[in-house]
């Protein structure tokens, strides 16, 4: 199985779960050496997610491939509330990244799995993506797109038997959600700012009503679940790992 941004965070929680599986697990990361025997034997390519060659490149070096696993996402860099305070040129990276290296991913492998007739695919979002977060609207717009992408995905690929849905987060302790924090104290004067964990404790009491933190586990468990023939239903849906965040009835 293959697993985009496999060096660290959900998405190095998600490859050592797989690989805990007994699966042969391939990552591809901006930020390790180019392949290199990564930790616990996850084999590690390094690339850029916004180079179609560099895909191309991974994707010849790997072996038929039955689940991928996209688990990259950058921020803004900008505290976005009002929106209008982002710089229209912060969105070009951040939906090359969020958006269009999930589509990069999903037309290099999805056609390989359709022909084969089997595998799944498996994107993280976030639920910024689902009620319009006013804290970051470049990263909340990408992954609302890529939400709906994903619906196109499983629909074109369910013929197949390929299956393809997202997990969305809410608050985990990754580099992503310190950089928000980061973002939100820009200007204000430093005997007013908050610190990284009453900030974050804060708006977890706000959103969740479980009042908790995810943790990684929880998504590498769900990601297995989604990739096992358990869940040989599921397909096309946007799965929340939230504490409560967002519901639907």
């Amino acid at each position: 199985m293959a697993v985009f941004g496999a060096s660290r965070g959900i998405g190095a929680a998600i490859a050592e779960a797989f690989l805990a599986e007994g699966c042969n697990v391939f990552g591809f990361d901006q930020t390790t050496v180019a392949h290199c025997q990564g930790r616990d034997g996850i084999s590690l390519f390094a690339g850029d997610i916004t180079s179609d060659k560099d895909i191309e490149s991974f994707l010849s070096q790997l072996p038929p491939v039955d689940h991928v696993v996209y688990s990259v996402g950058i921020g803004s860099g900008a505290f976005g509330f009002p929106f209008w305070k982002v710089d229209t040129n912060l969105w070009f990276k951040v939906l090359d990244v969020n958006l269009l290296g999930a589509v990069r991913v999903a037309k290099a492998f999805g056609p390989l799995m359709a022909d084969r007739r089997r595998g799944t695919m498996l994107f993280l979002s976030s639920v910024a993506g689902q009620i319009g977060s006013q804290t970051d609207p470049p990263y909340s717009a990408s992954k609302a797109g890529l939400n709906n992408f994903v619906q196109c995905v499983a629909k074109d690929l369910a013929p197949f038997g390929v299956r393809a849905n997202t997990i969305s987060p809410g608050m985990v302790k990754t580099e992503l959600n310190h950089s928000v924090w980061q973002a939100s104290q820009d200007g204000i004067p430093e005997p007013f700012r908050t610190d990284y964990l009453t900030w974050a404790d804060e708006k977890i009491r706000k959103v969740s009503p479980l009042g908790r933190w995810q943790e990684l586990h929880e998504f590498a468990a769900m990601s297995v679940f989604l990739a096992s023939e358990y869940s040989r239903n599921i397909t096309g849906q946007t799965i929340n790992i939230d504490g409560g965040w967002v519901m639907h009835s």
